[in-house]
């Protein structure tokens, strides 16, 4: 039998929660969050649509039952929580019961820094130690920390950049450093968590994102200092020229992503006469000729402009292969198949 609140989120959950206990005792839950916490919550409740009786049900049931596990574990432990919640609702559901518990109350490092509108980030950040910035940009998501990366100054943006590069396993006691010093600047609740994070992948991923005037300056500098890791990066990293590489099928499922008429023929402006042929190459000649046009008709335009449409496309290709719905083969060797 299907969950019959499995599509609803946790926050709907809360809101379902809230409102079918009342106000009296809404408000003293309430007064245990954060003013963000609250705020979301509240609009939450606010557009909350009817509730049927089984998604009411199901959701207070839960909740009794993640209360009830909570008790067991502060009581006696997580072994002793799994034994009385096996015994009272069996131990599929014990075990589901304790998974989501723990997976509710398991924050990671730098939680209140992820919160923080990444621009403002990169003005706080701007007079840290380079390995202070490194620690806390190697625990955010790529997309916030490519605003950070792209506000810090330009020559600090490669160090900080070859700093996380070389991250494996930031050590729990350097993190409570770390985190100690922007709770009490930030006033963000933190964790004393070890985590894995940084390394190519991450430089990688966040400077596909960052603008390429942004992008040149760190690979110029990193290429000066650390040739082998430039070597390394670029050759994992993929550029909008780099289509060229791309089969027709996965051109072609990229072309069904892109805006035809605004980003496609900015982000050719001044192409190369390669990328040209691949991207005609997968177009009807009405829509080439259209193209061709569109190009034509766009006159001089900035670089900035080319550059910003060009990283768009490539979020698009990331966005697409994360998805598995193509393949990007990086570096001098492709995969082999049997």
């Amino acid at each position: 039998m299907a969950d019959p609140v499995a599509s609803i989120t946790s926050r709907q959950k809360a809101a379902i929660l809230c409102i079918h206990i009342g106000s009296e005792q809404s408000a003293k839950i309430l007064k245990h969050l954060r003013d963000d916490e609250i705020e979301l919550l509240t609009v939450e409740i606010a557009q909350a649509k009817k509730v049927n009786g089984v998604e009411r049900d199901s959701v207070l049931s839960e909740f009794v039952e993640m209360a009830t596990a909570q008790r067991y574990i502060r009581a006696g432990g997580i072994d002793y929580a799994r034994e009385l919640l096996e015994k009272a609702v069996g131990e599929k559901r014990a075990k589901e019961i304790l998974q989501r518990l723990t997976a509710s109350l398991r924050k990671r490092p730098f939680d209140g820094v992820r919160r923080t509108d990444p621009a403002q980030l990169a003005g706080f950040l701007q007079n840290e130690h380079p390995q202070t910035i490194a620690v806390v940009m190697a625990h955010l998501s790529a997309e916030q920390a490519s605003v950070v990366l792209s506000g810090l100054p330009p020559e600090r943006q490669a160090d900080v950049v070859r700093r996380v590069s070389t991250i494996d396993r930031t050590s729990p006691e350097m993190l409570r450093e770390v985190e100690r010093v922007l709770e009490r600047k930030l006033s963000a609740a933190v964790t004393q968590e070890s985590t894995q994070a940084g390394g190519i992948t991450w430089a990688v991923d966040v400077l596909n994102r960052v603008d390429r005037a942004t992008e040149r300056n760190i690979m110029e500098v990193l290429a000066r200092h650390d040739p082998e890791l430039a070597t390394e990066i670029k050759q994992r990293m993929f550029l909008f020229d780099d289509v060229v590489k791309l089969d027709d099928r996965t051109i072609q499922a990229i072309l069904r992503q892109v805006d035809m008429n605004k980003d496609l023929p900015m982000a050719l402006k001044g192409s190369k006469d390669e990328v040209w042929r691949k991207i005609l190459a997968n177009l009807s000649k009405r829509a080439g000729d259209a193209l061709k046009e569109s190009v034509e008709f766009l006159g001089p335009v900035r670089i900035r402009d080319v550059e910003e449409a060009q990283t768009k496309i490539v979020g698009i290709i990331r966005s697409l292969e994360e998805k598995g719905e193509i393949q990007i083969t990086r570096g001098e060797t492709a995969d082999e198949f049997i």
